[in-house]
């Protein structure tokens, strides 16, 4: 299986697929075209705005990168997205997050040795993720430890990762040589 959408040469870019990669590419990604924006160029006003997206919730929500690194794992192996799991289990592991919460996560377990700030995320996005809803508890918990910008900021991170879930997941996005894929759950 090989990626659906083969890279665009720079010299057969249109000039708004270049300005998207101009706008990636001096932003706080650094360089390449990594993840769903090689797919995302085939409509590049779509991609410049979801890179904005994602550069907020990525780099500055409200709730840290350790806990946005925690919703975007579970969304991840919510939609069995191989490379979205991959990219952010390290990123989660560099931030912060404990291997063993991560491991739990990748096997479908509820993780167990979370911190306080931990469950609290976990326990939203979990319930959101299957059931698309969330009750007054796990609601109320978020908000009385991050306010409403924690809340809303989570929720944005979820659904931003799930549009990225499935960009990856159609574009047949490929695991680097020698990573082992996620078993479906």
């Amino acid at each position: 299986m090989a990626d659906r959408f083969p890279i665009i040469p720079d010299d057969q870019q249109t000039p708004e697929q270049k300005a998207m990669v101009q706008a990636i590419t001096s932003g706080p990604r650094g360089a390449g075209l990594r993840g769903p924006f090689n797919a995302l160029m085939r409509s590049p006003d779509v991609g410049n705005r979801v890179q904005h997206v994602g550069g907020y919730v990525r780099f500055s929500s409200c709730i840290g990168p350790k806990l946005t690194e925690l919703g975007i794992c579970m969304v991840g192996r919510k939609w069995n997205a191989q490379y979205e799991w991959y990219a952010h289990r390290a990123l989660a592991e560099k931030a912060g997050l404990a291997p063993a919460i991560l491991d739990a996560i990748a096997e479908g377990r509820q993780p167990t040795g979370m911190d306080a700030d931990e469950t609290i995320v976990y326990n939203f996005s979990k319930e959101l993720l299957d059931t698309t809803q969330v009750g007054d508890a796990n609601y109320n918990a978020m908000k009385n430890r991050f306010g409403e910008q924690g809340v809303i900021d989570l929720i944005c991170a979820l659904g931003y990762y799930g549009l990225v879930s499935m960009v990856l997941n159609v574009a047949q996005v490929q695991l680097p040589p020698g990573v082992t894929p996620l078993k479906p759950l």
